[in-house]
């Protein structure tokens, strides 16, 4: 009896060691834990889009899984790409950030195969770009610019028009009026 239950055990396993499912599992948590920390150092304050950061903790050992199982085997391998194709996401994605990370924390993929160096050279380069973008901060954007919306009464307006034009004009250069309305007693900028 104990024979037949070894004998089984033995013919489940994989062509892959042990050691080398646990060093690529290792290397996707440490690249799926860089790629999360990048993400909140860079835009973690905004946390305009779905939450999708959440999912880049899980993901990378998840995805290293799946590539470690296919590469095992042939068979499985249509088969477990097949079940993927089925997946649909349907949280909206709202943060052009989060459709970056995505990828990024797909190169999982690279732990599962190997490519260990070309995944930190990935990190390496994707962190440079985001150090640089954040160190110019939008200063040598063509077309830089936001908007501001002030709502009060109408009353108060008056009182505070000119005052409040001087202000927003010396802190903000090169501010325009876009629309004014007066809703309900409340002037609109």
């Amino acid at each position: 009896m104990w024979e037949q239950i070894t004998t089984t055990w033995e013919s489940m396993l994989s062509s892959l060691t042990w050691t080398e499912a646990i060093i690529s599992l290792a290397f996707s948590v440490m690249f799926s834990l860089v790629v999360y920390f990048m993400y909140q150092l860079f835009y973690g304050r905004r946390h305009i889009g779905a939450g999708g950061h959440r999912m880049f903790l899980l993901g990378g050992p998840a995805i290293t899984v799946l590539f470690l199982g296919i590469q095992t085997s042939i068979l499985l391998s249509p088969g477990l790409l097949g079940a993927l194709s089925f997946v649909r996401f349907r949280t909206a994605v709202k943060d052009p950030a989060e459709i970056g990370f995505l990828p990024l924390n797909a190169s999982s993929i690279g732990a599962s195969t190997g490519n260990f160096m070309v995944i930190a050279l990935l990190f390496v380069a994707v962190l440079l770009v985001l150090g640089v973008k954040w160190l110019v901060r939008d200063r040598m954007a063509v077309a830089a610019g936001g908007n501001l919306m002030v709502s009060m009464e109408k009353d108060d307006f008056a009182r505070v028009e000119d005052r409040l034009k001087e202000f927003l004009a010396a802190r903000l250069r090169g501010i325009s009026l876009r629309s004014m309305s007066v809703v309900d007693g409340r002037v609109n900028l």
